[in-house]
């Protein structure tokens, strides 16, 4: 039983190196959207695993964390190291709105919905290990970390943790980036800024949240404010600067610490 209409699902005894690739009628979305999978074999016979949620940037999509950023080769040396348990990465599309969906809701697409409820349902269909009971994480970068952040924020029972790399803040530092109007965005407080969907969650209530950005990167000044704005909060989280870019050289070489802090978390 699927929650989807349609569901195509790559063929494991042919993708490279652990990943599949899913393509789903989404009803959020009303349209297909697309995920690529990390299912090592490490998960294999095991039941309710971890599910780490990836998410990309404005002009990106599902294969840009494995792809570009190698996470599943990162995450598999992780485990096999055992310093993270095994477990999942689900990749996602932003459901390939314009330049970028903002993974927020728009008039006539729910992109968050797509990601909160649709891709955990999608991850339980095409892996066996993972279940209900699936501790779910949620590690994104530039517009995957402003939804990282708004999404742990926003529903803070459903993540075991949070990382953000390279965050932006609020929906207006993507704005430059994006060549469409936001005017269809939802223009709630909570959809639209990080810090005010965090600042909704009591502190005590909200998961495990982990912050880091490159000394050079454009985001640098919104992080720090970021981060003080949270000391001010009383929210607890972990942030670092980091020598490099707003680039794929950085999201590479950080990726590990994300995963090493959210493994903890969803250690089972």
């Amino acid at each position: 039983m699927t929650d989807f209409r349609t569901v195509e699902l790559s063929d494991p005894g042919i993708d490279p190196a652990e990943l599949r690739f899913m393509t789903v009628k989404s009803p959020a979305l009303g349209a297909r959207a697309d995920i690529t999978l990390f299912v090592p074999d490490a998960v294999a016979g095991l039941a309710d695993v971890p599910v780490v949620m990836l998410l990309h940037g404005v002009y990106g999509s599902h294969w840009a964390w494995a792809l570009k950023g190698g996470a599943h080769l990162t995450a598999q040396r992780l485990i096999d190291d055992g310093a993270i348990p095994p477990l999942v990465l689900a990749m996602p599309s932003d459901g390939l709105w314009g330049d970028g969906s903002g993974y927020v809701p728009h008039r006539a697409c729910d992109f968050e919905r797509w990601i909160v409820e649709e891709v955990p349902a999608a991850m339980r269909f095409a892996c066996p290990a993972c279940g209900p009971a699936s501790p779910i994480a949620i590690i994104g970068l530039s517009m995957g970390g402003f939804a990282a952040l708004r999404l742990a924020g926003k529903y803070p029972s459903r993540f075991a943790a949070v990382a953000a790399h390279s965050a932006a803040v609020e929906a207006a530092d993507l704005a430059p980036l994006i060549e469409e109007s936001q005017t269809d965005w939802s223009d709630a407080a909570i959809d639209r800024s990080a810090l005010a969907a965090l600042r909704t969650a009591p502190a005590d209530a909200l998961p495990p949240i982990h912050v880091d950005c490159g000394v050079d990167d454009p985001y640098l000044a919104q992080n720090r404010r970021l981060h003080e704005a949270l000391d001010d909060a009383g929210i607890a989280h972990d942030y670092a600067e980091h020598p490099g870019a707003h680039d794929w050289d950085y999201w590479r070489t950080h990726v590990a610490e994300s995963l090493r802090f959210v493994g903890v978390a969803v250690t089972i």
